[in-house]
């Protein structure tokens, strides 16, 4: 166990307890999320899977043939 969660009693915190913190410190950040730095590498995997939509848009899948999918399987 770390020293930060012993110390933040975080320890003592039941899974439900420990998993709803969880969700807050990451909805906390989501919050913030205009100052989390985005690496060029991803960038520039972004501006590639845009251009390919822009270049093809009728490629993709729909929502609703991605759930269908995935029900099948």
């Amino acid at each position: 166990m770390s020293p930060t969660l012993k110390a933040l009693g975080i320890d003592r915190l039941t899974v439900a307890q420990r998993i709803r913190l969880v969700e807050e410190i990451w909805d906390s950040i989501a919050a913030e999320s205009a100052e989390i730095p985005v690496p060029d590498a991803q960038k520039q995997d972004l501006q590639r899977r845009l251009a390919g939509y822009e270049a093809n848009p009728e490629t993709g899948s729909t929502w609703e043939e991605v759930k269908a999918r995935l029900r099948d399987r």
